[in-house]
C-alpha cells in the first residue's frame, strides 16, 4: 500500500511539473493580438491590459516554451519563424476554446447569446435588415453583430475566429468549412427604358455594342457569378470601367451608358426606385447565384446556425413587401 502511495505521489508530481510548463491561454491571447496589431501599445489596449503586462506575459510565454518568439530592440520588433508558427496554432487553439465555452453556455438554448455574422456587400444591404428584424422578433435572446466585407476577407476572419458565421454567395472556395444553402437569387438584366425599346428581343449578347456591359470590380464575387451564370463569354462586350457597388452600376446604366446584371434580391429591395430602368431576363436559361451560410467545422453551434439558416431561407422565399 505504501509503495502505491509513493507511485501516485511521483505521478502527481510529474503532472504538476508538466502543467507548470504549459502556456496560459491569456499569454497566447496577448501574442496573437500583438501579431495582429504589430504594436505593443495598440495590442495592450485591445487586450484591456497595460503595455508592461502584455510584454511580461509574452516574455513568460517564451520562457515556458523555451524559444524566442519575438526579436526586440529598443525601437522595433519582429516575430521569429517559430513565433509566427505559434501565432498560427494559437489562433486555432483560442478559437476552439471559444467554441467550447459557447457549447456549454448555450447547451439546450441554441438561439441565445451573440453571433458575429459576416456578409458580402452584394447581399448585406438587401437582406440583413430583414434577418435582424426577424431575430429580434423570434429570438430576442440572440444578438447579431454584423460585418460587411468581401468573400476572401470574410473567410480569412472566419478561419481566425474573428467571425462565427458567414452569409455568402456560392459557389466560393469554402473547403474546410461547413456550408448550408439557404436559397437562390436569380440575375436580371437592366438597362434604360429607351435603350430597351431599341434593343432587339429576345436579347443576344452578340448584338450588343462593345463595352456596353458594366460589372463590379473583380474582388466582388458577383462579377464572376454573373459572367458564369449568364454565360457571358465575349470580353469585348464588357466595359473596362469596374464599379465599386451595385448602386454605382445602377447609376451608370440609368445614364444610358449600357446594361448590367442585378440580383433579384436587390431589385426586390428597391434598388431601381426613382430610376428609368427596365428589367429583362438575360439570354438562355434563368441565371442565378446560390445563397448560403458558412461556418467552421469545429463550431459547436450547428443547431443555432441551421435554425438561423432555415429562417433566412423563408425570408428569401418571400420577397420583401
Amino acid at each position: 500500500m505504501l509503495e502505491l502511495d509513493r507511485l501516485f505521489e511521483c505521478k502527481l508530481k510529474l503532472v504538476i511539473d508538466f502543467m507548470k510548463h504549459l502556456p496560459s491561454l491569456k499569454n497566447l491571447y496577448y501574442l496573437v493580438n500583438l501579431y495582429q496589431e504589430q504594436n505593443f501599445n495598440r495590442a495592450a489596449k485591445l487586450c484591456h491590459v497595460s503595455q508592461s503586462t502584455l510584454s511580461s506575459g509574452i516574455q513568460n510565454l517564451e520562457e515556458q516554451l523555451g524559444h524566442q518568439l519575438i526579436e526586440r530592440d529598443h525601437k522595433s520588433f519582429i516575430f521569429t519563424a517559430i513565433g509566427e508558427e505559434v501565432v498560427l496554432r494559437s489562433r486555432k487553439l483560442l478559437t476552439d476554446v471559444d467554441d467550447l465555452v459557447e457549447l456549454v453556455k448555450h447547451q439546450g438554448e441554441p438561439m441565445t447569446g451573440d453571433i458575429r455574422l459576416g456578409c458580402i456587400p452584394t447581399i448585406a444591404p438587401f437582406l440583413l435588415s430583414r434577418v435582424v428584424k426577424h431575430c429580434q422578433s423570434e429570438y430576442p435572446a440572440l444578438t447579431l453583430f454584423l460585418k460587411e466585407d468581401t468573400t476572401e476577407r470574410l473567410l480569412d476572419a472566419l478561419g481566425k475566429g474573428e467571425l462565427d458565421l458567414l452569409l455568402l454567395a456560392l459557389p466560393a472556395d469554402t473547403s474546410g468549412y461547413h456550408s448550408m444553402k439557404v436559397g437562390i437569387d436569380p440575375f436580371k438584366m437592366v438597362m434604360h427604358e429607351e435603350l430597351s425599346a431599341e434593343t432587339v428581343q429576345p436579347i443576344d449578347y452578340k448584338n450588343l455594342p462593345d463595352e456596353s456591359i458594366f460589372l463590379l470590380q473583380s474582388e466582388h464575387c458577383i462579377t464572376g457569378h454573373a459572367i458564369s451564370a449568364c454565360r457571358l463569354g465575349d470580353s469585348e462586350k464588357i466595359n473596362p470601367f469596374a464599379a465599386t457597388s451595385l448602386h454605382t452600376l445602377v447609376q451608370m446604366v440609368n445614364s444610358k451608358l449600357g446594361t448590367t446584371f442585378l440580383p433579384q434580391m436587390a431589385i426586390d429591395a428597391g434598388i431601381l426606385n426613382d430610376t428609368e430602368l427596365a428589367v429583362m431576363a438575360p439570354p438562355g436559361e434563368t441565371p442565378y447565384r446560390d445563397i448560403g451560410l458558412v461556418w467552421r467545422q469545429t463550431s459547436s453551434r450547428i443547431m443555432t446556425f441551421r435554425t438561423l439558416g432555415s429562417a433566412i431561407e423563408q425570408l428569401l422565399a418571400k420577397p420583401k413587401a
